[in-house]
């Protein structure tokens, strides 16, 4: 039995997407065959496609009887989450052709690291890159010569630009392949406390730079709970990895022992046989709703209330911030996984990992059960996990109770009622607050503005000792529209200092946090933007501004009428416009969508 408010938001999510939904199926249906899809290229066509491959799957090719599987691949070694993908290709081709088929790399899509461009002027470009990769993923796939697909990538936007590009082809069986977090390095309290230090001078550059090597010091994914991991937990969620894949590390006989399987089980899925599981049918209302639900219940990335919505809207499926609220409400947080704990996700793992997370959840009617996944029929396969026997990957049970109660808890002994996702509603617009990190004492902030057009000019105030009081820090023109909505992660460690010294402090903006951002209050995503005419293009330095995160008010202190005759500042966006190849995304700038809306090129309207 769900839980009436999943129920009810469910079906609303149903009703506002009957007719777009409807055209999306349709459109899939259309496109699906019985026959291997490449039977329909011409013969000069063909020869093209497999001139490269060895005889033997030349052969197979002409045969035109087994399947023939696209890779799409994210791999590059400067990102060590994707790293490991280099050698994925060749297990993935054992694995298929042992299952009579051929896989091929379809093409390749770019994977950036938003660890890397953090605070440089590189970041621009990360939220476009998410609909760069879901266009290059239909590049890849528009050769019409694959019956099924493998999509291998981790981290910030690469994964939700997989999805997006996939669902265009979602007559297709998908399945997503992860590579799996590095092995534990600093822990994430230890290394928050030193960027803070450096922020403070209390320590320099190089014992910074010790600090973040000893933390990612090897291939495979960051270890704290940002958006890479949030990534992966949604694609379990979804149905759309093997049941306990996402968080075995990488260089594991377990791991390439996965990635064989995913292999082997895209071939069992595909029209030629008798259980065709596409994409379309696997990606719909209800495992949209089962995603965000365990984002909820974990406290997951912020970056996914605007990426759910893109995936979402590409499989013709309409949600919103209210019905991520309202799920918020009633769902619990299950986890304290870094920032919103000091557990990195390897000891979520170990702890119980994803399938004591399914467990708990659907014990409590908090996911849907009856669902199409990529191995079954059912949510109830994802309360197992894999395991090596004697070289062979078997799947058992999972703990049926938690191996750490500080790490994962239960339905009934939650360590917060409520996900920690909230709309913030008022006069400045739409925003949304992730408060699972926030301790309950600030939630509240009502304090006098400090106005902001570059991240950047934050540090010179504090060090001037200018914001040694009460503030909400207002950090405008960074929306989508504006410079493509960077994560703002520069403020953390000086916001967190002046919070450490008992002063009252939040942030408003129309641009980012980090996934991981943790114990400021923050909202973030603020709609409409400041460059669209935004009334937070008409805050003032000493304006007072009231965010109270338990109600979900964001309200700015002055008389509506004298608001009214308020003239909305203006910026010299230039700088932002070149450099970095930033000018070659001046298209999507003027293109993209609101946050609520998904930030997208492709679904919305311009704000």
């Amino acid at each position: 039995m769900v839980h009436p408010k999943l129920a009810e938001v469910t079906e609303r999510i149903v009703e506002r997407s009957r007719a777009s939904r409807a055209d999306y199926v349709a459109r899939m249906e259309a496109a699906k065959s019985s026959k291997v899809t490449r039977s329909t290229l011409a013969c000069g066509n063909l020869a093209h496609g497999f001139a490269a491959c060895g005889e033997q799957d030349k052969n197979t090719l002409k045969m035109m009887e087994s399947a023939n599987v696209g890779i799409i691949s994210a791999y590059n070694d400067m990102v060590s989450a994707h790293q490991p993908f280099q050698h994925f290709p060749e297990l993935i081709k054992q694995a298929v052709n042992g299952m009579g088929g051929v896989a091929q790399v379809a093409g390749a899509v770019p994977a950036m690291c938003d660890g890397v461009t953090q605070g440089q002027d590189g970041m621009e470009l990360s939220l476009f890159s998410r609909d760069t990769i879901a266009m290059a993923t239909a590049v890849g796939l528009s050769h019409n010569m694959f019956d099924a697909a493998l999509c291998l990538g981790v981290c910030d936007k690469i994964v939700p630009g997989l999805l997006i590009g996939a669902l265009s082809f979602g007559h297709l069986p998908v399945i997503f392949v992860p590579a799996g977090p590095m092995p534990s390095g600093l822990p994430n309290k230890e290394k928050a406390r030193i960027r803070q230090e450096y922020a403070e001078g209390k320590v320099g550059r190089d014992a910074l730079l010790q600090c973040e090597s000893d933390s990612y010091h090897s291939a495979g994914t960051c270890t704290f709970y940002g958006t890479a991991n949030s990534n992966q937990l949604l694609m379990e969620a979804m149905g759309l990895h093997l049941p306990g894949s996402s968080f075995i590390n990488p260089y594991t006989p377990l791991r390439d022992e996965l990635t064989k399987a995913a292999a082997e089980q895209v071939c069992r899925i595909t029209s030629l046989g008798s259980d065709y599981r596409p994409l379309y049918q696997v990606i719909d209302e209800k495992a949209i709703v089962n995603g965000i639900v365990a984002l909820l219940a974990t406290g997951g990335s912020t970056n996914h209330t605007m990426h759910i919505i893109a995936m979402a809207r590409a499989a013709g499926v309409i949600v919103n911030w209210d019905d991520m609220s309202d799920l918020s409400d009633v769902v619990p947080l299950l986890t304290r996984i870094y920032p919103n704990g000091s557990a990195d996700i390897n000891h979520f793992q170990a702890a119980g990992g994803m399938s004591l997370l399914f467990r708990e959840l659907l014990s409590a009617g908090l996911l849907h059960e009856d669902v199409l996944t990529v191995t079954g029929n059912g949510l109830k396969d994802y309360t197992q996990e894999p395991f090596l026997e004697e070289g062979k990957l078997v799947w058992r049970a999972g703990p049926e109770a938690s191996l750490d109660a500080e790490v994962i808890s239960t339905a009934k002994t939650p360590f917060s009622n409520n996900g920690g996702v909230k709309v913030m509603r008022g006069n400045l617009g739409r925003s949304v607050i992730k408060v699972s990190a926030v301790p309950t004492e600030n939630y509240v902030v009502e304090a006098p503005a400090v106005v902001l057009h570059e991240q950047d000019d934050l540090k010179a105030l504090y060090e001037a000792g200018e914001l040694n009081k009460d503030c909400v820090v207002v950090v405008r023109f960074q929306g989508p529209a504006a410079i493509g909505m960077p994560e703002l992660h520069k403020l953390t460690p000086f916001l967190g200092s002046l919070q450490d010294k008992g002063y009252k402090v939040a942030l408003v903006t129309d641009g980012r946090m980090s996934g991981a951002s943790g114990k400021i209050p923050a909202a973030i995503h603020l709609t409409p933007e400041a460059l669209h005419g935004g009334a937070i293009a008409k805050i003032q330095d000493g304006d007072m501004i009231r965010l109270d995160a338990h109600t979900g008010e964001l309200t700015l202190l002055v008389d509506e009428a004298e608001l009214a005759t308020r003239e909305c500042a203006i910026q010299d966006l230039s700088p932002h416009q070149f450099g970095m190849g930033r000018e070659m995304f001046a298209g999507m700038r003027s293109l993209v969508s609101g946050a609520e809306e998904g930030a997208s090129i492709f679904f919305g309207t311009k704000q």
